[in-house]
């Protein structure tokens, strides 16, 4: 036996509930011929009456109502499931997985995902927290949609990236140090250090800039956790580099609660983010109001 046609279906529901074939013809927008040649199909699919003709309003057999019954939920289905591809389509739900770095995590991503459970509710954001690198290797392995990343890579990148941020590094020293106005490569090199790790673009950003004067300095500690790093710092451990992505005023307030000084760097450093992503054909529609959504707090 083959599957319901649910155009037949429709029609089987309308006369129930109109009572004649010409009601229901009228309803459905359908010549009449169309309506008994759907009820005859229907019926000789599933091998038994499924209404009673010859009376002034046609009834329903048993075998009918129960047709009529579960066929309500059928058509239900059928268009609920036909909204959902729809809602896809155009990227009001979905998932999308987006990879990203910790201090992106801690300080960028809350802001951007609470904006886009306002503006997208429908929309999951899967997150992972990974190194630039690894961000890049699942992006190649279509394991990730998009991807926030620290600019420049090494080597070329195959995919669409744009720049997203851009924030200030700043030093960020133990309440107890006495600290000069700003902090240079000459005098923070004789400090303990508190570094990135090694195979992350902070690191290479970090030793760039001691390099430019001529330093090589070795940290006490790497790691790839910001939090962590400041807590460190908090400690007296060491001195760590890191960026700035609040308004000064509100870093400052929120240095001195932590048991942390800000001073700024001379030369100054800049950490520099992009948003890397699939190609559009083959992004979901949901990934193309994060992307829009992420831009909205560029900087």
């Amino acid at each position: 036996m083959r599957s319901l046609n649910l155009d037949q279906l429709r029609t089987l529901l309308a006369i129930a509930d109109l009572g004649t074939f010409a009601a229901a013809a009228q309803a459905l927008h359908l010549a009449p011929p169309t309506v008994s040649l759907h009820i005859s199909e229907l019926e000789s699919r599933l091998g038994t009456p499924l209404l009673l003709r010859g009376g002034r309003k046609v009834l329903a057999t048993a075998a009918g109502a129960a047709l009529v019954e579960r066929g309500r939920q059928l058509l239900r289905d059928s268009e609920d499931a036909i909204d959902l591809v729809q809602r896809h389509a155009q990227g009001r739900v979905g998932k999308v997985r987006l990879g990203t770095s910790t201090g992106v995590v801690v300080h960028l991503l809350p802001q951007v995902l609470e904006a886009l459970a306002k503006s997208h509710p429908g929309i999951d954001v899967e997150v992972s927290v990974l190194g630039s690198e690894d961000t890049l290797q699942r992006l190649a392995a279509r394991r990730l949609d998009i991807g926030i990343v620290a600019l420049p890579q090494v080597g070329s990148i195959e995919l669409p990236v744009t720049r997203w941020r851009s924030d200030p590094m700043m030093a960020f020293l133990p309440l107890a140090w006495e600290v000069p106005a700003t902090v240079t490569p000459a005098w923070l090199a004789e400090r303990p250090l508190v570094f990135n790790d090694s195979g992350t673009r902070m690191f290479r950003l970090t030793m760039e800039w001691f390099g430019q004067a001529g330093f090589s300095p070795t940290a006490r500690i790497e790691l790839n956790y910001t939090e962590a790093m400041k807590s460190l710092v908090a400690a007296g451990y060491g001195a760590a580099l890191l960026p700035v992505e609040q308004p000064l005023a509100e870093a400052l307030e929120t240095a001195a609660q932590q048991r942390l000084q800000l001073r700024p760097l001379q030369p100054p450093l800049q950490r520099r983010l992009g948003l890397v992503h699939q190609e559009a054909a083959l992004l979901p529609a949901a990934a193309l109001h994060v992307l829009e959504t992420l831009r909205a707090f560029s900087g």
